[in-house]
């Protein structure tokens, strides 16, 4: 796994969102960005993080960012998800690992003792000139904002 690091600058992507419309990377030039890659829409843990970061998303906003989501959904899944919690940023539809492999944060996992490949939850802030400024690999679901804000 090749996980971009803080300094790193971040090559242009182009990606679906949830209703199908085309994402691209430099749509958000001059932008501080969050990008939160999560394993899998409507689980637990993806939901609390989701959802943590929908009941910040005004402070957010006010410290300059704006928030996508990603996971190797399709865009149905990511379109139910998103309605379903009314979150006010788009959620990427990266069934192609686009997104995913720029980011490097697919790789071998565990779980109750088997090993297998999968989606790390990650999230990377990204300043306006799309360099790569934090990358937060222990994501605190319930209080993901907070960890984003700490800084």
């Amino acid at each position: 796994m090749n996980t971009l690091k803080a300094g790193d600058k971040v090559p242009e992507f182009s990606v679906k969102d949830q209703d199908g419309n085309t994402v691209n990377l430099s749509d958000y030039s001059g932008k501080k960005l969050i990008i939160f890659f999560y394993p899998r829409a409507n689980t637990p843990g993806c939901t609390a993080e989701a959802c943590n970061l929908r009941d910040n998303y005004e402070t957010l906003q006010n410290q300059g960012y704006s928030i996508l989501g990603v996971s190797e959904d399709n865009q149905k899944k990511q379109a139910n998800f998103k309605n379903k919690y009314e979150f006010p940023f788009p959620l990427l539809a990266d069934e192609d690992h686009t997104v995913i492999d720029i980011f490097g944060v697919w790789g071998p996992k565990k779980f109750m003792g088997k090993e297998y490949d999968g989606l790390h939850r990650t999230t990377f802030l990204i300043d306006g000139n799309g360099t790569v400024e934090r990358v937060i690999e222990k994501v605190k679901t319930k209080d993901h904002a907070a960890q984003i804000l700490e800084d």
